[in-house]
């Protein structure tokens, strides 16, 4: 059993269509594939039970708060997105006003939708390395409609938060973690992550 990410470097002749890639990952449905803005494949595994209700109870969390907003929609670690950069990643969590959800076509929205969310949320699994989601989140960040995302480092207990224009900001060992304008209201309760 894969226990950290397999990266697949293709030769250019090899690389696959959107169409292509969207059809790979669907018949290997039980592992988490991203396409990163080179072509690079990163085959994941699927998470282990502890961050697997980890990440459940982030994604509740979001979802009730969505549902009360009702100013956007949510998104598990299922769904990807492809950025602008030609990458295909999929957020362990994220969130997009209904405004720009609703500008794709239902084809667009069916498939890896073409537009990146306003926030996301990636938790970092014992196996994950830092710098790899640091980098991801940096690309998050340069992406048209991008407001905010943190990365969330449960064995230091620290949350990175992303924010276009701005250095990023690392909290250690916060109680909670706030939405701020991007996200009015929603409030993460981490003793529920930890």
């Amino acid at each position: 059993m894969l226990s950290s990410p397999i990266v697949l470097r293709m030769p250019s002749e090899f690389q696959m269509t959107e169409e292509q890639f969207f059809e790979f990952c669907q018949i290997n449905r039980d592992l988490r594939i991203e396409r990163n803005q080179f072509g690079e494949i990163s085959i994941m595994p699927p998470t282990g039970s502890e961050t697997g209700n980890r990440n459940f109870n982030i994604a509740l969390q979001l979802g009730i708060w969505a549902e009360q907003d009702k100013t956007g929609i949510c998104f598990d670690s299922s769904a990807g997105f492809k950025l602008s950069t030609g990458a295909e990643r999929s957020p362990d969590a994220a969130w997009m006003k209904l405004e720009r959800w609703n500008t794709l076509s239902p084809e667009q929205q069916q498939k890896f939708a073409p537009i990146c969310p306003d926030f996301v949320i990636e938790l970092m699994s014992p196996s994950d390395n830092l710098k790899p989601l640091q980098e991801k989140m940096l690309e998050y960040r340069s992406e048209a409609g991008f407001q905010l995302g943190w990365l969330i480092d449960r064995k230091n207990r620290q949350v990175y938060i992303y924010r276009p224009g701005q250095e990023v900001e690392c909290l250690d060992n916060p109680a909670t973690v706030s939405g701020d304008r991007v996200l009015p209201g929603f409030v993460l309760n981490m003793s529920k992550v930890w």
